[in-house]
C-alpha cells in the first residue's frame, strides 16, 4: 500500500481562501491518506513573488494541482488522481 500523498499548501497569514482549503484538506485526509505541509509564502521573498496573487496553491511533489478559487471536490478528484 503506498504512503500519504505529500502535499503542499502554498498560503499566507490572513488569507480566508487559504483558510478554505486548509480545511478542504483536513476532509479530504479523512478520506485519502495525507501529509501536509504548509508553506507561509511571507517567509520566503521568492515564494511571495510567484504565489502572492494565486494562492492559495495545492502541490503534491512539487506539481502545483491546484490554485484559487478551490472546491474541495475538483481538489479530491486532483489527489485522487495523484494516489493511481
Amino acid at each position: 500500500m503506498p504512503g500519504p500523498i505529500q502535499v503542499t499548501l502554498y498560503r499566507k497569514a490572513g488569507c480566508g481562501l487559504c483558510d478554505q482549503a486548509e480545511y478542504y484538506l483536513a476532509r479530504i485526509g479523512k478520506r485519502l491518506p495525507l501529509s501536509v505541509a504548509l508553506v507561509d509564502i511571507a517567509s520566503d521573498p521568492r515564494l511571495e513573488e510567484r504565489y502572492f496573487m494565486e494562492i492559495p496553491v495545492v502541490a503534491v511533489d512539487g506539481v502545483e494541482i491546484a490554485r484559487a478559487p478551490i472546491s474541495e471536490r475538483r481538489l479530491q478528484d486532483a489527489l485522487e488522481a495523484c494516489r493511481q
